[in-house]
């Protein structure tokens, strides 16, 4: 893991454009404080965006030049968890990639070793123990196979502090992956989900 303090210590991205997207999602975010719902977003290529939709990326501030990626925010149901809508998404032929903000409790390995099988359990202990640590993670992945993750842990909560690397979260991106290789997009199936 690398942390954003030093650009000279961090490794360059596969997709520069995909890391950049996560790292302004997760400030995005982060503005927002903590205890938010799960939050999915479509990446889109801006100057695509600004050629078919103008009044959207107007209202964005887009101006079209640009070749970086637009984060489009996707509804969440709020009674239904993330992974299981993951399960169930197809993303249009526009959209590049996709990324995910969760928040999470994170254990130390020795404690993980003693996690509960049952969910309700598992749930239970992870916040009941005291090594826990709260973090907030932003994955991005793209339809060429990027992916990007940024980690901000409550307990050092700070734009310096944010963790960042491609292989963070890999349970998460694969996923995430998935939902870009699901079949056919089908433009009444996703209004419903």
């Amino acid at each position: 893991m690398t942390q954003n303090h030093d650009p000279r210590d961090v490794p360059v991205p596969q997709d520069q454009a995909l890391a950049t997207a996560v790292l302004e999602i997760e400030s995005h975010v982060a503005e927002q404080g903590w205890d938010q719902p799960a939050r999915l977003f479509a990446l889109v290529d801006s100057s695509a965006l600004a050629e078919h939709e103008p009044e959207l990326a107007q209202e964005m501030g887009l101006d079209g030049t640009s070749t970086a990626y637009t984060a489009v925010e996707d509804d969440v149901p709020a009674d239904r968890v993330l992974e299981d809508v993951l399960h169930s998404i197809a993303w249009p032929p526009t959209v590049i990639g996709c990324a995910a903000v969760v928040e999470r409790l994170m254990l130390p390995p020795e404690a993980e070793a003693a996690l509960p099988d049952e969910p309700a359990e598992a749930d239970q202990y992870a916040r009941e123990h005291p090594d826990r640590q709260e973090v907030r993670i932003v994955a991005g992945v793209t339809r060429s196979g990027a992916a990007y993750c940024a980690l901000r842990m409550r307990s050092h909560d700070e734009e310096m502090a944010v963790l960042s690397g491609e292989d963070l979260v890999p349970g998460l991106t694969d996923l995430l992956h998935t939902t870009l290789e699901n079949g056919e997009f089908d433009a009444a199936n996703a209004e419903e989900s």
